[in-house]
């Protein structure tokens, strides 16, 4: 017999075994949909495309989707020079002297790197027709998979609805805005749109007022998965932790404003510096080693680099306190009030104390409702000492009231708006 379970087609570039943020929003979606009823197909390219730090990622992956009953259309990939760093290619001598006149070119440009992925994804889904597909749904960045969700939805005649992790046009974190090109194609694409979800309340707004958008704007927010979080093994530090996990985008996520509240930290522990240290994990060594050197705190300070995502959450379960900054700009604006990092929801799912850094008036500061969770703005370095030390005395207190992010929840709220779209 034919199935009854409605067939969705996800367009997801940045998806398991990838080591990234991104792809936990993607493989959430992706896994919980699966479980409330959909037939779910995800559009994504060759993991063997893909330089990984662990090739055993690949096979843990493939029998990840066998179990969740998720179905996986693998695409090729072009012009890859773009993304040297993170797509395997020749990047060696005369080849890569011509790839680097290439990416400063799309730069300049404003040409997503991701570009070549998408004739690769459409011959894959040419042969797709009507009948296998009930909606598509694709999320971005990069947002050339939106371009791909609706020339599927003409080929297919079937809806599209559009997911945001970030901003396209109006990005705090972007270094460059974008051609008024830009910015009309992605009202048409909006307008065409059965539905669009986005991450934060104030970047929902931001959409609605742009480009005049009513009654199909809807926030999903980033959350965690409790069954990734259940199985992490706490990693068992000698000493009072503090873990800070992530990039940062100068100059409006910067580490600044912790360094300075570990500077009179240091002051108030005196001789006892030696009972508590920071360890940061990721890619951003250089930005952290600096800080610590300007604010005197470096023999408190552990650098780890990038690690795989596992390393991470280990780490975040067995802190004594995660510290998130999201964006602290001198001058907030909507776009600015809607950063709300991923990273906040591992250590709100995990139970750790969380110390958040970001504007008193921003989406992210409502995290504090939770028990926990205490807000800082950045100004507010004496705050955030008292804190710690606090913590340090041993006066702490665990999560309580996340559930509402926990992704069992957030698919519901998902499943009912991909209905409505249909």
């Amino acid at each position: 017999m034919p199935s009854k379970r409605p067939k969705i087609l996800f367009l997801a570039y940045y998806f398991p075994p990838l080591n990234g943020i991104a792809c936990v929003r993607t493989w959430n979606i992706a896994k919980y949909l699966s479980r409330l009823g959909w037939d779910v197909t995800v559009v994504t390219p060759d993991p063997h495309l893909w330089r990984l730090g662990d090739s055993s990622e690949i096979e843990k992956t493939n029998l990840e989707l066998n179990k969740a009953g998720i179905k996986r259309l693998s695409t090729g990939h072009g012009w890859r020079f773009l993304s040297p760093g993170s797509l395997k290619c020749e990047n060696e001598g005369i080849k890569w002297f011509v790839g680097a006149v290439c990416r400063q070119i799309a730069s300049k440009w404003r040409i997503d790197r991701e570009i070549g992925w998408i004739n690769e994804a459409k011959r894959a889904c040419s042969t797709l027709v009507k009948e296998d597909v009930d909606i598509i749904l694709a999320s971005g960045k990069p947002f050339c998979c939106f371009r791909l969700a609706k020339w599927l939805s003409d080929k297919l005649k079937r809806p599209y609805v559009l997911d945001y992790r970030d901003p396209w046009t109006n990005n705090p974190h972007a270094k460059l805005q974008k051609f008024q090109k830009t910015i009309k194609e992605e009202q048409q694409l909006l307008q065409k749109s059965a539905a669009v979800t986005i991450v934060s309340p104030s970047w929902a707004l931001d959409l609605r007022k742009r480009y005049d958008l009513k009654g199909k704007v809807y926030v999903i927010s980033n959350g965690f998965d409790p069954e990734e979080l259940n199985r992490v093994q706490p990693v068992q530090f000698p000493y009072f932790t503090i873990v800070y996990t992530g990039n940062f985008y100068p100059p409006k996520r910067v580490i600044a404003p912790l360094m300075a509240a570990l500077k009179q930290l240091k002051e108030f522990r005196g001789e006892e510096n030696g009972k508590w240290f920071l360890h940061y994990y990721g890619q951003m060594g250089d930005h952290v080693r600096e800080e610590a050197e300007r604010f005197g705190v470096t023999n408190n300070v552990k650098l780890h680099g990038k690690v795989p995502r596992s390393v991470a959450l280990a780490a975040v379960a067995g802190a004594d306190v995660s510290v998130v900054i999201t964006s602290i700009p001198d001058k907030v604006t909507i776009a600015d009030q809607g950063m709300v990092t991923g990273k906040v929801f591992e250590p709100l799912g995990l139970g750790s104390p969380i110390l958040l850094i970001c504007p008193l008036e921003s989406d992210a500061a409502l995290l504090g409702q939770c028990q926990g969770v205490h807000v800082f703005q950045k100004e507010n370095v004496g705050g955030m000492a008292h804190f710690l030390n606090k913590l340090i005395e041993g006066n702490g207190e665990k999560i309580a009231g996340g559930e509402e992010y926990s992704w069992v929840n957030l698919s519901k709220q998902l499943n009912d708006i991909l209905l409505k779209s249909l």
